[in-house]
């Protein structure tokens, strides 16, 4: 049994609270494989779990976060041995098991990723969910019959954390990025990181046509609603729009047309809990033929576990920009 300092959020008749708190390895959730985590990240799920300002956790008390990176110190299944180094996004982590920040964390076997090759610990969770996300909805993408050749891929909420990081993950994949975004102060940032051209979208208006002139070959929609109906009539015949984040709202207006005369379909990404198999394959992409080139820009700020409070208001208060990672014990 060890000791560790964890971010620790709770719920009962003392009210909802999170907070930096001392307990022990044996009171972890269950699972396989000991690790002692090195890093992890921030994600607006992570600012709304620790404040208590969306319903995350079906259950309390839990370790916060989503995202986890480290080196096994204990493993009962064979896969793993102590000095694997590994990680884990979403897979439950925060919602019904104890998270990544926590100086430790239990892991199931079959969630537990091995680093691989060309990819750091601390660049694992630059990317965390948000980097995950991003290359799930290009891996659905393709393997829907995407390709360069079908024209640009319009990224909107693109100043957010999987914005940032799909501009890199795209553009290393051989495709055109269109970035659009409410933060106009933000586009020599983001055509930094390889954004051909940047909308604002505060100016972009759409015809309200079911079907209007091709624009993009496809779309990667951060935001959902009104910008989810809108750009749905702009892409190519057979082009895709993949669809991770609700941030414009949860309903949308269409009409049929912009998939039965053009063939373009729409994907939902649900990345926390996806396949194993398909996350390895994700993850072989991140280390290799679509490992960003620029982590050292996109994450802005690195914090110790006592910070997070103050970083969950910023992100809610739409104060924050880049990804924060949390370095949470030295490995």
């Amino acid at each position: 049994m060890t000791t560790l300092q964890a971010f620790r959020i709770h719920n009962d008749a003392n009210g909802y609270r999170g907070g930096i708190e001392t307990m022990h390895t044996d009171t972890l959730s269950a699972g396989e494989v000991l690790v002692k985590v090195a890093y992890s990240s921030v994600n607006y799920k992570d600012a709304l779990a620790g404040t208590g300002k969306g319903k995350i956790l079906r259950h309390y008390p839990l370790n916060g976060g989503i995202d986890a990176a480290g080196v096994v110190v204990a493993s009962s299944d064979r896969s793993f041995k102590e000095g694997d180094k590994v990680l884990c996004t979403g897979s439950g982590l925060s919602e019904i098991r104890d998270g990544g920040y926590g100086q430790y964390i239990r892991l199931p076997a079959q969630w537990a990723i091995p680093l691989p090759d060309g990819l750091s610990l601390r660049e694992s969770m630059i990317l965390g969910t948000a980097g995950f996300t991003a290359a799930l909805s290009l891996l659905r993408m393709q393997d829907n019959g995407q390709s360069p050749a079908l024209g640009p891929i319009a990224v909107s909420g693109a100043s957010g954390g999987v914005g940032m990081l799909a501009i890199d993950i795209f553009t290393r994949a051989g495709y055109q990025v269109h970035a659009i975004s409410g933060k106009a102060a933000h586009f020599d940032f983001l055509r930094g990181l390889g954004a051909v051209e940047c909308i604002d979208r505060h100016q972009l208006t759409f015809s309200g046509k079911p079907m209007d002139s091709a624009r993009f070959g496809g779309v990667l929609d951060n935001v959902g609603g009104a910008m989810l109906t809108g750009l749905l009539p702009l892409i190519v015949p057979y082009g895709n729009l993949a669809l991770c984040g609700n941030a414009g709202g949860v309903p949308f207006e269409s009409t049929v047309m912009p998939f039965i005369i053009r063939g373009v379909s729409l994907l939902g990404i649900a990345s926390a809990g996806t396949a194993r198999d398909i996350r390895d394959r994700v993850w072989h992409h991140l280390a290799s033929d679509w490992k960003p080139c620029h982590f050292d820009r996109i994450a802005t700020r690195e914090i110790a576990l006592e910070q997070l409070p103050e970083v969950f208001e910023r992100m809610l208060s739409g104060d924050s920009f880049g990804r924060t990672i949390v370095r949470v014990a030295n490995v």
